[in-house]
């Protein structure tokens, strides 16, 4: 077949990449390895998305340069995002901390998406070969649907994300395609991710396993109001997978049990009420059974609450509240939600996200030294890079 020129080929027709399609106008194609667009949109969420979060801002992602994301956001921002749901018709709702999810599917986000990137095509089973630039454009070979095909494009957009899940397809491609056109690379690690115990100690918390409270966690400086999940190899739930970004092997977590509640005083007034029972039996009013019979054996817990002091309990109050735990490891890409680290910034537009390297590359999403928390942050900079180089593709005309 000979070669198909176009204005721009798209790299990945995920979050990104899709948004980016929606903005660079006509003659642009997009393919992607998988049978299916926004494959990691339509299990996000529960298969509900959660698309953005109303308190986004450049404070709540991580980047060697704190700075890099400020211009993208503010260019197309959560409010940008839920306009566009809204005139797609799509029910929303907001959870916690400023969550907004899909009333009903996430495929209704997918959809959106395709709708909004027309004319542009999307070539779908379409695997990457080979790209190089010949002074004037990008020739990139591919093998669609088992043939061999040519394309020549002016624009080159990398929008295939990290490396997390790599049971969807994630290889870290798009990290080989930023150093072959001269780009470095920061520290990668899995981001969003459960933490694991050694052997010893899984067989302490393996008792705990399905056990959920609210905790304060903290680690490196950071902190964290959410849930903690107990598992059979570690600890998972929101406040975990937001602290998995800051920690790294070795660290020790502080978990602050029941931050909501002022147990000492707790404590206290129940003494004078009802001293005569046992301690760990008025604990359990306040922590699950399960997580106080394995502290009572572990910190040696007996006697009645009468038998108290107030400097017992302050102590034992101090341990609850600020209990330190060591993960020796994190369950890595296989469950991770995002990768941590990517494409240096230092030679990206924040503007564009166009490569200062090669004209016309320009590189979007996961892919950057871009991360953001938990809770619809990621889908915001994926929307956000993506229009920044759409626009910029688009302005190009």
């Amino acid at each position: 077949m000979p070669p198909k020129p176009v204005n721009t080929l798209i790299l990945g027709a995920g979050a990104a990449g899709l948004m980016a399609a929606a903005h660079a106008g006509p003659d642009t194609l997009v393919i992607d390895h998988a049978k299916a667009p926004g494959e990691k949109i339509r299990i996000s969420g529960g298969g509900r998305c959660n698309f953005t979060n109303l308190h986004a801002g450049p404070d709540n992602f991580l980047s060697e340069n704190q700075h890099f994301a400020k211009s993208a956001l503010s260019r197309y921002t959560q409010w940008d995002f839920i306009d566009l749901v809204d005139r797609h018709g799509i029910a929303w709702h907001e959870k916690t901390l400023g969550q907004l999810f899909c009333d009903g599917s996430s495929k209704e986000i997918i959809a959106m998406l395709l709708n909004e990137m027309r004319p542009a095509d999307l070539w779908l089973n379409t695997s990457i070969d080979e790209i190089a630039h010949d002074g004037s454009r990008f020739r990139v070979a591919l093998t669609r649907q088992g043939k061999p095909v040519t394309v020549h494009a002016r624009n080159l957009v990398v929008a295939t994300g990290g490396k997390s899940i790599p049971k969807m397809g994630a290889t870290g491609l798009g990290y080989r395609i930023a150093e072959q056109f001269g780009h470095a690379l920061t520290e990668t690690r899995p981001a969003l991710v459960p933490l694991t115990f050694d052997e010893t100690t899984k067989e302490v918390f393996r008792p705990l396993s399905g056990v959920s409270l609210p905790i304060r966690t903290r680690c490196n400086g950071v902190g964290f109001d959410e849930a903690l999940l107990f598992t059979h190899r570690g600890l998972s739930g929101p406040a975990i997978l937001q602290i998995s970004s800051y920690w790294r092997e070795g660290d020790a977590i502080s978990l602050h049990l029941r931050p909501d509640l002022d147990l000492y005083t707790a404590l206290r007034d129940r003494r004078a009420e009802k001293g005569g029972k046992a301690l760990a039996t008025v604990l359990s009013d306040y922590l699950p059974r399960a997580l106080v019979t394995q502290m009572a054996e572990a910190w040696e817990l007996s006697g009645n609450l009468a038998d108290q002091s107030d400097t017992a309990l302050q102590r034992l109050c101090d341990r609850i509240t600020d209990w330190q735990v060591t993960p020796t490891s994190s369950e890595g890409y296989r469950t991770a939600e995002v990768t941590l680290g990517g494409v240096s910034t230092q030679e990206v537009s924040s503007r564009t996200m166009e490569s200062q390297n090669q004209p016309g590359l320009y590189l979007i999403g996961e892919v950057m030294d871009v991360t953001g928390w938990l809770g619809g942050y990621n889908f915001q900079w994926a929307w956000a890079s993506g229009a920044a180089a759409g626009r910029a593709i688009a302005a190009q005309r």
